[in-house]
């Protein structure tokens, strides 16, 4: 199951969940976590407007904040190693990804 977003993307084996992320002029970073050390998701649908985003939340650490201002559009910073910005198109991909892993956590 993968879900093509914002410089990157998020995949799912049904047990292990990878965010692949590629910045402009950075090479590909891939962060690996295992679905059953996931504590929480948070799925923001994007608008046509503004881009949403998939959040996993793992034990000792916070949620990333949401950055505030027109470009940012509400998301997690770029540098959060947790969570990706999706577009309008990834929503319905994005919404069963995490359904897939909450299923799968519990």
């Amino acid at each position: 199951m993968d879900v093509k977003g914002v410089m990157g993307s998020i995949s799912f084996d049904g047990e292990w969940i990878t965010i692949t992320k590629k910045e402009v002029g950075q090479q590909q970073r891939d962060y690996r976590i295992r679905a059953a050390d996931v504590t929480g998701t948070r799925l923001k649908p994007a608008t046509r407007m503004f881009h949403g985003y998939v959040q996993f939340v793992l034990p000792g650490s916070a949620p990333a904040t949401e950055k505030k201002g027109l470009m940012a559009g509400g998301r997690p910073p770029h540098s959060d190693p947790h969570s990706l910005s999706i577009r309008h198109s990834a929503n319905d991909a994005a919404a069963k990804l995490v359904e897939a892993v909450e299923q799968t956590r519990s």
